[in-house]
């Protein structure tokens, strides 16, 4: 008998231990069961350079949302980004979206100016106003070689 209860209080105690690893890995890993804390908004970018999905979107430095998908539209050549921003952000329809870096050669995530005189935009609406990343590769190109149009007008 007592072999038995011996058991199962391991028992007991290997199925806690694993409930708390698997409440810990939700925690941690950020991994959202319930998709109803989210909204959608889109955003259309000349460029998406750098971008992926999961890359943060931020409001005035504090995170409220995540990158859910990239796709482009076929239509107007513009790539197409899925926002997912916590309930309760309120973005306006004159809000303005930029693709960041984070410090000098970090991961590139969107802020987001959130407007305020206008409307407040509904799920799944659309960022009019964006700014595509600075290429950085471009900005070297020109210090390191000089502007060319500049060189071949003097």
């Amino acid at each position: 008998m007592k072999k038995y209860s011996m058991e199962s209080v391991v028992g007991i105690f290997v199925v806690i231990g694993l409930l708390c690893a698997g409440y810990m890995t939700i925690k941690l890993g950020k991994v959202s069961l319930f998709s109803d804390d989210y909204y959608a908004l889109y955003a259309r970018f000349g460029s998406v350079s750098g971008l992926r999905v999961d890359s943060r979107v931020e409001i005035n430095g504090i995170e409220v949302g995540r990158v859910d998908r990239l796709s482009m539209d076929q239509e107007k050549q513009e790539a197409l980004v899925a926002l997912k921003i916590r309930r309760g952000v309120k973005v306006y329809d004159d809000a303005i979206a930029s693709i960041k870096t984070a410090g000098l050669i970090g991961d590139k995530f969107i802020k987001i100016d959130p407007g305020g005189s206008g409307e407040i935009l509904k799920p799944g609406g659309t960022i009019i106003d964006t700014a595509s990343p600075i290429d950085i590769e471009d900005l070297i190109g020109k210090y390191v070689f000089g502007d060319v149009t500049n060189k071949g007008s003097r």
